[in-house]
């Protein structure tokens, strides 16, 4: 992995990232790393879009709006919602080596968390009320996390997505944690892209923060808006904050070498104390 890489080169401001018809296009090369990917589709009214998967596995995601994806023949009435901040979605799960069609009649924003990978699994379809909601930390570092394509949740070969939902005011990825050594039991090696939105009037921002695990490793303290991304080749990584009176979300997407699909992170000594 990169651990050089400077600090501008860690947060990508919206509009930053975007590629063709994509508004965020973060693929393992453009990220320096091997096999994490993510990109942001907005399709107005009648709109489609079609695209090959290539050596990627990839989770289509309503952020908002709905749409059906088309997939090895198959075709996936996705429901969505109406923003981010409204509750799950349900999603559809294309494979590698497809050619996928996106269309919503009445427009959408579309999330497509990808990994590079290895096997083949079936196109499938992910039901919104499948997906496992827990409330992770308490008082001002509680969250939501919705763990739509957790490990152990939803069947994928590399790819692990989650998203997490930060009320105003509080703190998440907390403590920091990192996930960048193979520590078999212990700790698991994954890239991950944070992107993000924010709820509440114009405006709103939040921050987060990556400090290193090793010499030369990464570091970044961002003020991060809606639209951003966040690479996470290595490092420490949290809190993310929520400016008071704006609900914070970030997806996650994560994806390792390791045998096994599996999260395990190793907590910051200095910052778990006391912590619950």
């Amino acid at each position: 992995m990169n651990t050089t890489r400077p600090p501008h080169r860690l947060h990508l401001p919206a509009g930053s990232a975007a590629r063709g018809p994509y508004a965020v296009d973060v693929d393992p090369a453009r990220a320096g790393w091997t096999y994490g990917a993510l990109r942001v589709l907005d399709l107005p009214p009648g709109g489609t879009h079609e695209f090959e998967t290539g050596v990627c596995e990839w989770v289509v995601l309503p952020l908002s709006g709905r749409g059906t994806v088309r997939a090895d023949g198959e075709d996936f009435e996705l429901a969505g919602r109406s923003s981010v901040f409204e509750g799950v979605s349900d999603f559809a799960y294309v494979p590698a080596d497809s050619r996928v069609q996106i269309a919503s009649g009445a427009g959408g924003r579309f999330a497509l968390a990808g990994a590079r990978c290895e096997r083949r699994l079936p196109a499938r379809y992910g039901p919104a009320p499948e997906v496992p909601v827990e409330t992770r930390g308490s008082g001002n570092r509680a969250r939501q996390v919705r763990n739509f394509a957790a490990a152990g949740v939803f069947p994928c070969d590399r790819l692990i997505a989650v998203e997490v939902i930060t009320p105003g005011g509080n703190w998440s990825s907390y403590p920091p944690h990192k996930h960048d050594e193979h520590r078999p039991g212990e700790e698991s090696v994954l890239e991950e892209i944070y992107y993000y939105e924010v709820a509440g009037p114009p405006h709103g921002y939040a921050y987060q923060r990556v400090s290193p695990s090793r010499p030369g490793g990464a570091e970044l303290l961002a003020e991060v808006r809606t639209g951003d991304a966040v690479l996470v080749p290595d490092g420490w990584h949290g809190p993310s904050i929520a400016q008071p009176g704006h609900d914070l979300y970030y997806l996650n997407v994560m994806a390792g070498p390791g045998p096994e699909r599996e999260w395990r992170i190793r907590f910051h000594p200095d910052h778990t104390e006391g912590y619950q």
